[in-house]
């Protein structure tokens, strides 16, 4: 038995939103927060990252050719941003943005090919998996900016790595590495 639900996007196709159901009590409660048969092709997560952040911070856009991650944000809040940079995909230059954090519970899988950061609301932690070892080969970005991407941050002064500033537009991706559609969704 699965206590979530999970539900595509109807904005970047790949894309699942989980909505677990949460127990408590004054004890405290518990959240089943992943299970692998939630995604298509049953994907098996190899490696679990944690990450702090502080408010204002922004991450990403970061894009993979071959790995899948999956988010769930274990403290407080978050604007999550995901733009379809899969040439050929049905949703290709959609922009999806999510607002999830520690109340609502809710996690992402973010298929390959799709560009994905995040701001922080507030201070926050995330807990992220994914289903490659980390390989600087597939560690590619997009400007965070780019306004083609139509991604609106709601942040004032966003507070970003000197990776994340120096990430080219879309349109200037380099040739083999930019994602296409069906290449390992």
């Amino acid at each position: 038995m699965s206590f979530a639900t999970v539900t595509e996007s109807d904005v970047v196709k790949g894309v699942y939103i989980v909505e677990p159901t949460a127990f408590g009590d004054s004890r405290g409660r518990f959240v089943e927060s992943y299970r692998r048969s939630w995604f298509p092709h049953g994907r098996e997560m190899v490696q679990s990252n944690r990450s702090d952040k502080i408010a204002s911070t922004v991450v990403g856009l970061h894009y993979h050719l071959h790995q899948a991650d999956y988010w769930y944000f274990t403290k407080g809040d978050s604007l999550v941003v995901l733009h379809d940079l899969r040439e050929g995909s049905p949703t290709d230059g959609a922009t999806l943005h999510l607002e999830i954090g520690e109340a609502d519970g809710r996690g992402v899988f973010i298929p390959p090919g799709v560009a994905h950061g995040f701001a922080a609301l507030t201070d926050l932690t995330i807990t992220y998996m994914v289903d490659q070892y980390y390989n600087p080969e597939d560690e590619l970005g997009v400007a965070w900016d780019d306004p083609a991407l139509q991604a609106d941050w709601r942040l004032s002064e966003p507070i970003l790595s000197d990776r994340d500033k120096k990430n080219p537009l879309r349109a200037d991706i380099p040739p083999g590495r930019q994602p296409y559609w069906g290449l390992r969704t």
